[in-house]
């Protein structure tokens, strides 16, 4: 599958990759994470990178990516995901290809911890 990697301070690099889950984790070091880009486009991280600690790499909307992280087509109808087109390589080239530094303190204002806990009217079904 073709793919654009990008790294922390790094311009980002096409690169071919088996279209595996174990392949996308040792692009991006870990459990990885979905996070659509557009209707046909795809960015891969580290799931648990904010919580590991690692670099600031780019910012997506109010988000700041952490890590190394993958840029993949999707195809929505099969729910697969897919080698990037021509078209899509240039576009996410360019729209990633100054790398950017962020503070430790900037990425850590980013991070959202959910914790979720029971009603405290909560009687489990016996």
């Amino acid at each position: 599958m073709r793919v654009l990697i990008i790294e922390p301070r790094k311009e980002p690099y096409e690169a071919e990759i088996n279209n595996s889950l174990s392949a996308m984790q040792k692009v991006v070091g870990g459990l990885i994470q979905p996070v659509d880009l557009d209707e046909n486009a795809t960015l891969i991280c580290n799931e648990e990178g904010k919580l590991l600690g690692l670099e600031g790499n780019r910012r997506v909307g109010r988000d700041i990516i952490v890590g190394t992280f993958l840029i993949c087509g999707c195809d929505r109808c099969e729910g697969e995901f897919i080698s990037l087109t021509d078209e899509q390589l240039q576009k996410f080239h360019e729209r990633f290809k100054e790398p950017e530094e962020y503070t430790n303190e900037e990425v850590e204002e980013t991070a959202i911890v959910e914790v979720y806990g029971l009603d405290a009217d909560y009687e489990p079904e016996m």
